[in-house]
């Protein structure tokens, strides 16, 4: 009843600032502030006042709010933890290593993982150079010829 007679005021002196200022001949400015203080009016007329009154001064409702925030942190923790994977690292390392097991290109002469190239070519193979000095070299395996390299050094004098 308070809350009712609070919004009923409210607008009538909302409507009496909107009266003073269409006087003033700013009907636009007076037309905004009629049109703000009709509100409270018609929110205490649909009942929306009385319903969040209600929920406001009963505890109980603020209890299931709580409940609610707790369920949403659980299910938010929950996720974040799926997402990290296994639970021992050996169990996310065998993971990992599954999902790039067909890490190959279409195009490639070579499987791209570091233990399948070493089982796939024999140590004994020499690698293939490049063929122009222009292209920007590669990282060193055990097996590669460092010729190139070493013409480069003497060239310099080191």
């Amino acid at each position: 009843m308070l809350a009712e007679t609070i919004c009923s005021a409210v607008s009538a002196a909302g409507l009496g600032i909107a009266a003073i200022t269409a006087y003033r001949k700013r009907f636009l400015a007076a037309t905004r502030i009629a049109a703000y203080s009709l509100v409270p009016v018609g929110l205490v007329m649909t009942g929306v006042v009385e319903w969040l009154s209600d929920i406001v001064f009963k505890p109980s409702v603020w209890l299931g709010f709580g409940l609610l925030a707790l369920a949403w942190i659980l299910f938010m923790t929950t996720r974040a933890v799926e997402r990290r994977g296994g639970s021992t690292r050996k169990e996310r390392k065998a993971a990992r290593a599954a999902s790039q097991g067909d890490a190959v290109s279409p195009a490639a002469s070579a499987p791209s993982l570091k233990s399948a190239s070493a089982t796939a070519r024999p140590q004994s193979q020499p690698q293939p150079q490049p063929s122009s000095k222009k292209k920007p070299q590669q990282a060193a395996t055990p097996g590669e010829d460092f010729s190139d390299i070493e013409a480069i050094l003497k060239k310099h004098g080191i």
